[in-house]
């Protein structure tokens, strides 16, 4: 095999394994359910490979990275409280050595928001968020999300 053959061969072989070696343990899916007429809730779920865990809004200093949901503004809506989570696990965790809160397998983030008019549009949004299984944390990760309300 002639070397510069053999170079394009090893590269490949590399560059495989390297993506092989990739975690992206969780798939995000939004939808917006119509609450009244004038009120919408948009819904992040996130789906979470077996061993992983994805952390809370809320976490103590020196924990992992707490789940974090921003929404671009726009004149189509005002934004009505928090983000509501679901209850979760909580668990003394032996890594962080603090009470955490975290979710397994599938859970859903809500925020309401109140609409201004009634002309169908979107609206664009980020979560940032830590996951962990019982042998790494992977680093915070940011993902675009977007919402159809109609």
């Amino acid at each position: 095999m002639k070397k510069s053959n053999l170079i394009v061969v090893l590269t490949l072989l590399v560059a495989g394994t390297v993506k092989a070696q990739i975690h992206d343990p969780v798939k995000w899916s939004t939808s917006a359910k119509k609450v009244s007429d004038t009120e919408y809730e948009l819904i992040a779920t996130a789906h979470i490979e077996d061993g992983w865990h994805l952390y809370a809004q809320s976490v103590p200093d020196d924990g992992p990275r707490p789940t974090v949901f921003s929404f671009e503004g726009n004149s189509n809506y005002l934004k009505k409280g928090n983000t509501k989570e679901a209850e979760g696990h909580t668990v003394d965790d032996p890594i962080f050595e603090m009470r955490i809160k975290y979710f397994s397998e599938e859970t859903a983030f809500k925020q309401r928001i109140k609409l201004k008019n009634d002309t169908p549009f979107k609206v664009n949004g980020v979560v940032e968020f830590m996951v962990c299984n019982d042998e790494m944390c992977l680093p915070p990760k940011e993902v675009d999300l977007t919402f159809e309300v109609k």
